[in-house]
């Protein structure tokens, strides 16, 4: 049971504090509202460049790694295509180092061309290296683009295309910055050896005079119901074929996202794996083979992916992979089965929130969610699961017409 006061200020931010004595060190971890879903079609990989320009400095700190490592701080970040993620870890005694640092790039981002030039430099290598020239690189951009028609899922976080960071003028920048960086569309969360009370009072001394700015509203154009079945061939100079297939699953507060995930366990969660077991070791068709989703908060993918052995056929494969699915909706799941991987799903989220830095993280997820009270009572949702919705939900999402399908050929 993790317990947190929750409190919010004049200007729209949530705080969330969660006490923990047993430690000499804190948590500070800002959440914003805002992903990759959020970004104009025509103006992609906004929220990531973000990532990186605020740690560009702001107008009162140019540097923003030095006072905290000073400090004995450390920090890091993540975009996803949901949200970007701030969090430093500090010494509690020098906790107001990491107020001080975080209200001040909320209020006062250094919007200078030279951070921006610097910056989109270090994002379009990350782009070249990552995406273009890596083998492989360039799998989840095709299949996103696949499977969705209309949802901004369908670009990844990096961006849809480089040209977009490339000619991202400082104004555009700007604009997406007080659009979605204002105290009414972010969350901070505090863990660690802190009281609720002294939170209370380095928020407000801190954040409190911040302008809220304007709620964002979202409304995003919905994918709908795929009715047919989609395939992409592509040829490429990579050391092995390569297998992806995806289908359409529930949004992440759904019933259905809970059957999807212990699906995705059940077909690829490790060496016991159906598909594993079967596909890798038993007819040695795939070198690898993993099977898992996004866990995005709109309606999602979940995914086959895998490296065939040298010389199996591409059609063998898949066919394999479509018997091991066929198999898991034609007959009921054993309570043994099903009981492994609750105790499995169990086990994860326990570890997870072992350490104050991932109870900070899941806090400030469970808010966006729309209730913080989540981390004490989701694990329930999985137990309450049963074998018949597992098969329910397999009949559900792996019908042919909700699938797209990705063949990868080594030239």
């Amino acid at each position: 049971m993790i317990t947190f006061d929750r409190f919010v200020l004049d200007n729209g931010l949530r705080v969330l504090v969660h006490e923990d004595h047993s430690t000499p060190m804190a948590v500070v971890n800002v959440l914003y509202d805002v992903g990759a879903r959020d970004e104009n079609p025509d103006k992609t990989g906004f929220a990531h460049l973000f990532e990186h320009l605020m740690f560009g400095g702001s107008i009162n700190i140019p540097d923003y790694d030095e006072p905290l490592q000073r400090a004995g701080g450390e920090n890091n970040a993540y975009t996803t295509n949901d949200l970007t993620n701030y969090y430093c870890q500090i010494p509690a005694e020098n906790i107001e180092t990491a107020f001080w640092l975080e209200s001040d790039r909320m209020l006062s981002l250094a919007f200078s061309k030279k951070s921006l030039d610097v910056q989109k430099k270090v994002v379009c290598e990350e782009f070249k290296e990552h995406y273009l020239n890596k083998p492989y690189g360039d799998v989840w951009h095709k299949m996103r683009e696949l499977a969705y028609t209309t949802h901004p899922y369908r670009w990844m976080t990096i961006g849809k295309q480089l040209s977009h960071v490339e000619d991202a003028h400082i104004d555009d920048v700007k604009q997406f910055f007080f659009k979605h960086y204002r105290p009414v569309n972010a969350i901070l969360v505090v863990t660690g050896h802190v009281t609720t009370e002294q939170v209370k009072q380095l928020a407000n001394k801190w954040f409190g005079d911040i302008p809220m700015g304007d709620k964002y509203q979202r409304n995003l154009p919905q994918e709908p119901k795929q009715t047919a079945a989609r395939k992409l061939e592509l040829h490429a100079a990579v050391p092995l074929d390569a297998y992806v297939k995806t289908w359409h699953m529930d949004a992440r507060l759904d019933k259905g996202y809970y059957a999807a995930d212990m699906i995705t366990e059940i077909l690829g969660g490790g060496g016991s794996s159906r598909l594993y077991q079967s596909l890798v070791k038993e007819k040695q068709l795939f070198s690898n083979l993993d099977c898992y989703h996004f866990g995005s908060i709109d309606a999602g993918l979940l995914a086959v992916e895998g490296k065939l052995v040298k010389g199996v056929k591409m059609e063998d494969a898949a066919a394999a992979v479509d018997d091991e699915i066929n198999k898991l909706q034609s007959a009921i799941i054993s309570e043994q089965e099903l009981q492994k991987v609750k105790n499995k799903t169990e086990s994860v989220i326990a570890f997870e929130d072992m350490s104050i830095m991932s109870r900070a993280n899941s806090l400030a997820m469970y808010e966006l969610l729309g209730d913080a009270e989540m981390m004490n009572t989701e694990l329930q949702k999985y137990h309450d699961i049963t074998a018949q919705d597992i098969q329910h939900y397999c009949k559900q999402i792996f019908r042919t017409e909700n699938s797209n399908t990705l063949f990868y050929y080594a030239n």
